[in-house]
């Protein structure tokens, strides 16, 4: 591994007798890590269909490695988003900031999606998700997975933190910032990293890191934590840029995380000799280091910050209006022939909002999303049209397959499933008329419409396999 000079100066003076063991992890053998979404199914029930090899990953309750020689990507439990392909590190974030049903929660750096889905299994569906991302090519990836992995209390947005602190003035319990860095912790994980690390620099990554924290303290309430975690190496990014943001916003402290498992605290050495306060610099401790060479994963940094000031900030609710039962004719015509349970009744905490012939649930009490950039907003249910009602591919996958009136369930080894999902048509006798659920071992994985002897295939045309 052709490593840059200034970065292997800097590490080997910064960790002295462990350098040579760090850097040997470096040119090691990485782990793939999956995480089981438990929104749709089990721990135990995964592990008693899993074709993988897995061990459990230690830091989190439902994450697993599985060999290199596996491909879980290209299985259908993937395409019907049983878990989440994830590299080991990163799990520990989310696990830190432990979601909570019911807890409001802001994921602000969030494409393509990972800890939103893992933070979203939290909530089992209670509470408010917004999740955000400031690109807006990764912002359609992010949309996929909520989608994909039956997220139904979730708003996307593509804005920047200063837009999403004046909409959301103290309505957040708890914020995640897994923070653009210069990712030093992926080296070995993905080598083009290296290659492009003089252009995503150091300084240039403390800039927009600087950038994002000034705008956290006006979103969360009083006694509300906010996680900042990146995948590098670089103290400026992390140890200096949480104890430049305590200096600057003594409304906060940091909280001590659990370190077990080879993880490492904080260093409160590596701060400049302007960031001298005692206090800071043994509060670091607190703060956690994940390191290749201690543990079976990439690199990464956690700190845990509590806000114990109330300073002001206050949203205020909107009330969206009912959508009339005569615009919703169709719909319900719709529920009543293909369903077994309402939407509305498989997420009571939702109601129901109409965005010109789009119908979705979405989360109650919240502030007016006027003006931003909204990429989706909640449960995407379907499209109202001319005499009908279309359902969306993310109604069918917020479902349980019981809640699907007429299924069809292929085992995973079935060819016509790898058909379906390649977008063919399915020749198989439909169990009556009109739309039908398709399933892979009870899961739901997409749409087909009976076509006299035949199933006519609606899954996505930008998911299907290849």
């Amino acid at each position: 591994m052709n490593l840059p000079e200034p970065f292997t100066a800097r590490m080997k003076e910064l960790l002295a007798d462990e350098y040579d063991a760090f850097l040997q992890s470096l040119s090691g053998q990485r782990r793939y890590g999956l995480r089981i979404n438990t929104l749709k199914i089990s721990t135990d029930d995964f592990k008693r269909l899993s074709p993988f090899t897995l061990k459990p990953i230690p830091w989190t309750r439902d994450g697993f490695y599985y060999q290199e020689d596996e491909v879980p990507g290209k299985h259908p439990y993937y395409h019907a988003g049983l878990y989440y392909i994830q590299e080991p590190s990163a799990m520990f974030p989310a696990e830190v900031l432990d979601a909570r049903p019911g807890e409001r929660i802001l994921d602000l750096c969030a494409a393509p999606g990972g800890k939103t889905v893992q933070i979203a299994a939290g909530l089992k569906g209670a509470g408010v998700l917004v999740t955000n991302d400031i690109h807006p090519r990764r912002v359609k990836a992010l949309v996929k997975n909520i989608e994909l992995y039956g997220i139904k209390n979730a708003i996307v947005t593509n804005e920047t933190p200063d837009r999403l602190s004046r909409a959301f003035p103290g309505f957040f319990d708890k914020i995640l910032i897994d923070a653009p860095c210069s990712g030093e912790g992926m080296f070995r994980k993905d080598p083009d990293m290296i290659k492009s690390w003089n252009v995503h620099s150091v300084a240039s990554c403390c800039v927009k890191q600087q950038e994002i924290l000034q705008h956290v303290s006006p979103m969360l309430k009083p006694g509300g934590k906010v996680i900042y975690a990146t995948c590098t190496f670089a103290p400026e990014e992390n140890e200096q840029m949480i104890a430049q943001f305590i200096r600057e916003h003594p409304e906060f402290r940091l909280l001590d995380i659990p370190k077990n498992h080879g993880m490492a605290g904080g260093r409160g050495d590596w701060l400049d000799d302007d960031q001298m306060d005692s206090h800071v610099r043994q509060a670091m401790s607190g703060t956690v280091r994940l390191w290749p060479h201690r543990l079976d994963g990439e690199g990464h940094f956690v700190a845990l910050l509590e806000k114990q000031a109330d300073t002001g900030e206050r949203y205020e609710p909107v009330n969206f209006p009912p959508v009339p039962d005569r615009v919703l004719e169709d719909y319900h015509q719709f529920v009543n022939t293909y369903l077994t349970s309402s939407p509305q009744t498989v997420a009571p905490d939702l109601k129901l909002l109409l965005q010109k012939d789009r119908l979705f649930l979405v989360p109650a009490d919240l502030p007016s999303l006027h003006g931003l950039k909204v990429a989706r907003s909640g449960w995407f249910l379907g499209t109202l049209k001319k005499k009908r009602f279309e359902p969306s591919h993310a109604l069918l996958m917020g479902l349980d397959g019981d809640n699907i009136k007429q299924t069809l369930s292929f085992s995973a080894d079935d060819d016509r499933l790898h058909r379906y999902l390649r977008g063919e048509t399915l020749a198989v006798q439909p169990k009556g008329k009109g739309w039908h659920g398709i399933e892979v071992d009870g899961y739901p994985l997409g749409w087909a419409k009976a076509a006299g002897e035949m199933l006519k295939n609606h899954y996505p045309p930008g998911w299907r396999m290849m």
